[in-house]
């Protein structure tokens, strides 16, 4: 076996549970109902035309701060108001969201509905599985950007799973030549299917926790991810550069399993 496929690990579960929002890393967490991770992107604001409001479409969603308790049952929000911090409000996480709602109308300034959604939201419906990245992917990224560091980078892709002991962009060989084809491996007790390499949006460029953002960034990352992609990376995927981190599915039957730090990755 080659030693890449030996060294694959686990190294960092992030989940997101209120899409848009921060995110906390967690030491294990379970496949959910549509393959996706337990209490993964399980509240999704909407507005009034059944828009999500999310990084892609209201830069201030990013001003706001996020944080949970250890079991992810409770979560505090605060953002900065007119005439300075906006007060905090603690939550029941994911039964409040009647106030969750109000706290973020006002916070906004329009009608919010927050939704709880136990399957969670992915943004590829068609591959509805954990996002999975390398930490010398992200790092690679980061050497493009010398005042960013590996945590904020982390923040601004935005990835569920993270794998370490492989070079940079290992995570091509996770999904297949076409559509059709899908590359199957197992991380700990969870198989999964690999899709395609996840198209990256408007997010990425923006500072996580003040939303300005930065010039040329896509450009600047788009030109370093054509000039290192690997040998084994399926060309005919990238009708575009600008992808990073790969889109899964979970069979059903995998539902319930759990995922640990430290879990190998195994092809």
């Amino acid at each position: 076996m080659p030693e890449a496929l030996r060294t694959a690990w686990l190294s960092n579960i992030r989940l997101h549970p209120i899409k848009g929002l921060d995110p906390v890393s967690v030491p294990e967490a379970r496949i959910g109902p549509n393959g996706g991770l337990q209490l993964d992107r399980v509240w999704v604001l909407f507005g009034v035309d059944g828009r999500w409001i999310n990084g892609k479409n209201n830069p201030a969603i990013h001003r706001i701060r996020a944080e949970y308790d250890p079991q992810v049952s409770r979560v505090t929000l605060s953002a900065p108001g007119p005439s300075g911090e906006r007060g905090p409000a603690k939550l029941a996480f994911p039964a409040d969201v009647e106030r969750a709602a109000e706290w973020f109308s006002e916070y906004f300034g329009l009608r919010v509905i927050v939704r709880h959604v136990p399957e969670g939201a992915p943004d590829d419906g068609l591959a509805p599985g954990p996002t999975i990245v390398s930490t010398a992917s992200l790092q690679a990224a980061c050497d493009l950007f010398p005042d960013i560091e590996l945590n904020e980078m982390r923040e601004r892709f935005r990835t569920t799973l993270e794998i370490d002991g492989v070079p940079a962009f290992w995570e091509d060989q996770l999904f297949g030549e076409d559509e059709n084809y899908v590359v199957r491996f197992r991380v700990g007790e969870v198989m999964f299917e690999g899709s395609n390499p996840c198209a990256r949006c408007p997010v990425p460029p923006r500072h996580p926790r003040s939303g300005e953002a930065l010039s040329g960034f896509q450009k600047k990352f788009t030109d370093m991810r054509r000039a290192l992609l690997p040998d084994f990376s399926p060309r005919a995927r990238f009708d575009h550069f600008y992808r990073m981190a790969v889109n899964t599915r979970v069979p059903s039957a995998e539902e319930g399993k759990r995922l640990r730090v430290g879990d190998a990755l195994v092809l």
